[in-house]
């Protein structure tokens, strides 16, 4: 009974921010949207979609949907300015961007005011645009079809460049790898009759001199590969594929590539020979003998280790971000540290083979709880490791401590599970669905072992650099961003930004170098301890 009602305070903790209806809210006010540029709209309609919008914001203004629904409701202002000409609605759309920069000024679309701002201002009557001219840019805008396009003749410049399509063999299908010169907003959807993918990327033009035919790397689930343009300097890929193919994307740094890695159904087309110009994915391994797992911290072999499962794809999960800092304390502010050191346990992890990584964020981006674990879940993850810093009333406190999910069974654990799970969106009516959920995780025994691991391997590298490096041990709490994860999933609390030394520890690179090269250990030794090969030389007998 103390566990469960431990763990209603911890929802309770959370109840006054975002409900879990923004999103549906949100989808439903777009969905409006799009009926309404579709037709010849009356200033009450659009209006009637703007109201959508800033109800949402009213309600929920810590939600990460919030700044979209500004954005998208200064957009509906805009494309009433182009059609009906009431100056009004040039004042209004000015005055919820601006609305948008200072309530959520970490946020990407932050970023894009100015911009948007002037060319506001800048609209005469002489350049009226069209109702598909004036979508709205935000992150979360999706298109339902393909529509045929084109760029206003006196569009700017694009700011991003796509300058490269490669395709290469996996073992059971293909993997596309899109390059671009930098990093843009872009939206990805799949549509039915024909299959297809397809990937808009906004602020961004194809370059002519340096893209492929894309036409020559088409073949196996892809059957064909083109390019468009849309308006607002959107460039858009589709990817026509074979029914029934599955897909997942992840994307890599330096140069940007975004991944997209294709998965032929069992009756698919065999696909064909590929050029010796596209390099393969990745090298042969070598011929390898499997060797039996160990067994589990209990003595037992979990279903995942009866399977023979291995590791291959990680999610990364820098805390916090945008909107919301997480803890602060002497000089140090836990989103812009757990972003940098899962950004160096990336680059570490990338250089070893057979392993590919998934951030969460990758900047300062407020990414909901929910949506988090939902990431590892569609990128079909094979683990999960959030990152996030610990503060204390008692500034003497140090040290490392790693949560799995569980119900707590401390009051240190209770109090660590409310502050971190203070962003989430759900409320009161979502309590027996979570319960329900926390008492079936069915990956416990893994993500326990996990977090072991994890655990082991921060004090054991931190400690030769830390004296305050306590070992806090193992616990376990009602996370919210690891309910529903369809994998082993843990939480590194890796220092107390509350003790000063600790802290300023933190702001040296070397030594967020060596948090992240722990983590980084611990990932290939818990997969060493599910799926252990031993390598068997090749030999020639001559009689």
């Amino acid at each position: 009974m103390r566990i469960l009602l431990s763990f209603i305070l911890v929802i309770v903790a959370a109840a006054p921010v975002a409900a879990q209806s923004a999103p549906k809210r949100y989808e439903a006010a777009l969905a409006r949207e799009k009926q309404v540029r579709a037709s010849d709209p009356s200033p009450a309609a659009i209006r009637a979609v703007i109201a959508q919008y800033q109800a949402i914001v009213r309600r929920y203004p810590r939600s990460g949907y919030s700044d979209n629904a500004l954005w998208n409701a200064a957009g509906l202002h805009f494309l009433a300015l182009q059609r009906h000409g009431n100056d009004a609605d040039r004042r209004e759309a000015i005055r919820l961007l601006e609305q948008l920069r200072r309530s959520y000024p970490s946020g990407t679309l932050a970023k894009q005011v100015p911009a948007r701002v002037r060319e506001i201002k800048g609209w005469t009557p002489t350049r009226r645009a069209s109702a598909a001219t004036a979508k709205p840019a935000g992150a979360r805008t999706t298109t339902p079809a393909e529509p045929e396009a084109t760029p206003t003749p006196d569009a700017p410049k694009a700011r991003f460049a796509l300058v490269d399509v490669t395709r290469s063999a996996l073992p059971a299908g293909e993997r596309l790898t899109i390059t671009l010169d930098g990093e843009p907003q872009y939206v990805q959807e799949r549509l039915a009759d024909p299959d297809r993918l397809f990937f808009d990327f906004r602020d961004t033009a194809a370059d002519s001199e340096k893209m492929p035919d894309l036409q020559r790397l088409a073949g196996g689930v892809v059957r064909d590969m083109r390019l468009g343009t849309h308006p607002e300097r959107t460039t858009r890929l589709v990817l026509e594929l074979e029914p029934n193919t599955r897909h997942t994307v992840f994307a890599l740094q330096n140069p940007y590539r975004l991944v997209v890695d294709l998965e032929r159904s069992a009756d698919a087309p065999p696909p064909p020979a590929i050029s010796a110009a596209v390099p393969p994915a990745s090298s042969p391994m070598p011929a390898a003998a499997p060797v039996a797992p160990a067994v589990n911290s209990n003595g037992s072999f979990s279903l995942s280790r009866q399977l023979g499962l291995g590791v291959a794809r990680i999610v990364i999960d820098p805390g916090h971000g945008g909107h919301d800092p997480g803890a602060s304390a002497n000089r140090v502010v836990e989103k812009e540290l757990v972003l940098d050191i899962a950004l160096r346990l990336e680059k570490l992890l990338l250089a070893q083979p057979g392993i590919e990584v998934v951030m969460t964020r990758r900047d300062d981006t407020f990414i909901p709880l929910e949506e988090r674990t939902a990431i590892a879940n569609r990128e079909a993850a094979d683990l999960f490791l959030s990152i996030h810093a610990n503060v204390a009333r008692n500034k003497a406190a140090s040290g490392v401590e790693t949560y799995f999910l569980n119900f707590s069974t401390s009051p240190e654990a209770e109090a660590v599970a409310a502050r971190e799970n203070a962003g989430t969106g759900m409320a009161m009516h979502a309590l027996p669905d979570i319960v329900r959920k926390i008492a079936l995780n069915n990956k416990i025994d893994e993500s326990r072992d996990l977090a072991r691991v994890v655990q082991a391997s921060l004090i054991r590298r931190l400690r030769n650099h830390n004296a305050l490096a306590k070992d806090r041990g193992v616990k376990q709490a009602p996370f919210v961003v690891l309910i529903g994860a369809e994998m082993p999933s843990v939480l590194a609390e890796i220092a107390f930004l509350t003790n000063r030394d600790e802290a300023t520890l933190l702001r040296r690179p070397a030594y967020r170098q060596q948090v992240a090269h722990s983590l980084y250990e611990a990932v290939l030794k818990y997969r060493e301890s599910l799926k252990k090969v031993t390598a068997v030389a090749s030999s020639i007998e001559t009689r």
